[in-house]
């Protein structure tokens, strides 16, 4: 087994450390999050940082990388309050990737990737018509983190659209019913299947694991 210490990795070279510790943590999931600026330019970009923080209020995060020339998906949530997150599938990847590109601040990544902004319940940010769960978010808090310049920016979720059919009946969602598709680093993609359900945990139906 390879062994990296923490010098180690600093003297790695810089690609081949974002890749290595990009990936470390594991598939993480493959988000578009849709906003608009407020010169009414839609904007598109890739995350694989979304994250549940809790179901009452319903909230979910996402890191803010370091902002420098770019940084629209953030400046735009600060200017009207709003956006979209919306889950990548496979017929979807390629285009999506590609949203990653450093595309001026007047060019919509929706036209320049060959996807389509979609305007649901009145909310003034953009969905992607082609994902089939998104997320409308409203701006709640930000947090910055200190040590590597980065944003946490937490959202509430105001509205949801999933396809039905993949909606169980316990109200969980059947990713691999919806072409979901999860990130490993940072261009590396894999599909999603079912493995397992089990029950609440509780130790007093704790299986015989010796």
């Amino acid at each position: 087994m390879k062994h990296f210490t923490q010098t180690d990795i600093q003297h790695l070279e810089r690609f081949y450390r974002a890749n290595l510790i990009n990936s470390v943590s594991g598939y993480k999931p493959a988000n578009l999050i849709g906003t608009v600026s407020a010169d009414g330019v839609t904007n598109l970009a890739i995350f694989s940082s979304v994250v549940h923080l809790g179901a009452d209020p319903a909230l979910l995060a996402f890191i803010q990388r370091p902002l420098g020339e770019q940084g629209h998906t953030y400046h735009n949530i600060k200017e009207n309050g709003c956006y979209t997150i919306n889950h990548v599938n496979r017929q979807i990847v390629e285009r999506a990737h590609y949203t990653s590109a450093k595309f001026d601040a007047d060019v919509s990544e929706f036209e320049a990737c060959g996807l389509t902004p979609e305007w649901l319940a009145g909310f003034h940010a953009p969905f992607v018509l082609e994902s089939q769960v998104k997320i409308g978010m409203r701006f709640v808090q930000e947090i910055p983190i200190a040590l590597n310049n980065t944003i946490m920016v937490i959202g509430q979720i105001e509205h949801l659209f999933i396809a039905e059919h993949a909606i169980r009946d316990n109200g969980s969602i059947a990713l691999d019913q919806v072409d979901g598709v999860c990130i490993s680093g940072l261009e590396s993609y894999y599909n999603t299947s079912h493995l397992a359900a089990f029950p609440y945990a509780k130790i007093s139906a704790l299986p015989d694991f010796i």
